[in-house]
């Protein structure tokens, strides 16, 4: 079957009403990106649906895989657009179902928005059928469980005709919902947290918090690489690597053993806190999820919450971890995730963290010692690298974009 055009639907875009054209921009230009640097095509939006034309340069098959993966896109469809008379449905639907093999059903569904056109649905459905028929009898009609479904929308500029609906991700176009900062630890549930947040049309951008020589080169490595993950679904995302090694030995001399899990992620969120401010950001979001771990109990939360106004958004807060591993698998992301190279904040786990720490104990162990100057030495040297889906590290630890790519 050959096609001229593809057919991307729009979901929860049409719920936007007066904002819609604003989102239908946004997707347009997340979808030519995901696109870069394929040919054969031109992509036509309107407020209704979007629709890609295709010549012969066209790779049909990688072009759905990466529209598929743009938020905002509920559906694709490889299309036919034909002539506005009967003889060419009647031809071009015996096409589509000279492929169905022996034995198999079909339906035929029609949406005719061209009210003036001469025929009424139910008519074409009736005669495109008996046309099918008349030249293949080794198929049958069943309109209630159909192995096939040929599609015809007779619409004012064409006829469009297909027999594929190919689900997408959904969500929203990222660019529409506003920027947040990202805590990525390089575990199973912050880059799930992200991919969560950009369905709903937010921007990201990520901090990680490496401590040499506690934690390797192949740790941040890791983190590069779910950053690049994520990146093949928005096109760039910038990470901003914090040296933490001071901070967190401080927090280690200073605070008791079973707080220390405590301080250091209120640390980690202070040091977020300011570059939230720096890069514009709405939000702070994280991975947690409630009761995981010894310091994702609420009292934690609460403790750890305390030194910032941000608000702090976490997705994944009431989700089974199976479910979280699930969408983890679905997202590509978990197979990195499980790399055994620990984060700064496994290495110095405690062996009896406190699960419901007193906040007054906090603030008593953190004033023994002005962390604010290695929190701003901390943010002063931030290391920050702009990500996307060819990004690539090398034995020299040099990133470089493969212009071969572009």
């Amino acid at each position: 079957m050959i096609y001229d055009h593809l057919l991307v639907r729009y979901g929860e875009l049409t719920l936007k009403g007066a904002n819609r054209k604003t989102f239908v921009s946004q997707l347009r230009s997340n979808v030519k990106r995901a696109l870069m640097p394929l040919k054969g095509y031109e992509v036509k939006a309107n407020r209704d649906r979007m629709y890609i034309e295709l010549d012969e340069q066209a790779d049909i098959d990688e072009m759905i895989s990466r529209i598929s993966k743009v938020y905002g896109v509920h559906s694709i469809s490889p299309v036919l657009k034909i002539e506005k008379t009967m003889d060419a449905m009647y031809e071009h639907a015996r096409i589509f179902a000279n492929e169905y093999q022996p034995g198999e059903s079909f339906k035929i569904e029609v949406k005719r928005s061209d009210k003036q056109f001469e025929y009424e649905t139910f008519a074409i459905q009736r005669m495109v059928g008996g046309a099918i028929l008349k030249h293949n009898d080794a198929i049958h009609v069943n309109v209630r469980q159909p192995d096939h479904e040929i599609k015809i929308e007779v619409r004012l500029d064409a006829v469009y005709m297909y027999d594929k609906v190919i689900p997408a991700i959904g969500g929203l176009p990222v660019g529409t919902g506003g920027k947040t900062l990202l805590m990525l630890s390089g575990g199973i549930d912050s880059p799930v947290a992200g991919m969560e947040v950009m369905s709903r049309g937010v921007t990201i951008e990520a901090i990680h918090f490496h401590s040499p020589p506690f934690t390797s080169e192949k740790a941040k490595e890791k983190v590069i690489e779910l950053t690049r993950i994520m990146a093949e679904r928005v096109g760039t995302i910038k990470l901003h690597i914090v040296p933490f090694t001071e901070v967190q030995k401080q927090v280690h001399k200073v605070v008791h053993e079973r707080y220390t899990m405590t301080s250091t992620r209120r640390m980690m969120m202070r040091i977020a806190d300011k570059v939230v401010h720096q890069i514009g950001a709405d939000a702070i979001v994280n991975g947690e999820n409630l009761g995981q771990v010894a310091s994702q109990t609420l009292k934690s939360m609460y403790a750890i919450n305390a030194v910032t106004s941000t608000p702090v958004l976490r997705p994944l807060l009431s989700l089974d971890k199976e479910e979280i591993i699930n969408k983890a698998k679905a997202l590509g992301t978990f197979e990195t995730s499980i790399q055994p190279f620990e984060d700064c904040c496994t290495i110095f786990t405690p062996k009896n963290p406190v699960t419901e720490p007193q906040f007054d104990k906090v603030i008593k162990y953190e004033s023994g010692f002005d962390f604010e100057p290695l929190i701003d030495e901390a943010v002063k040297n931030i290391e920050t690298l702009i990500i996307d889906k060819n990004y690539r590290l090398h034995d020299d630890k040099q990133n470089e974009w493969d212009d071969d790519l572009f």
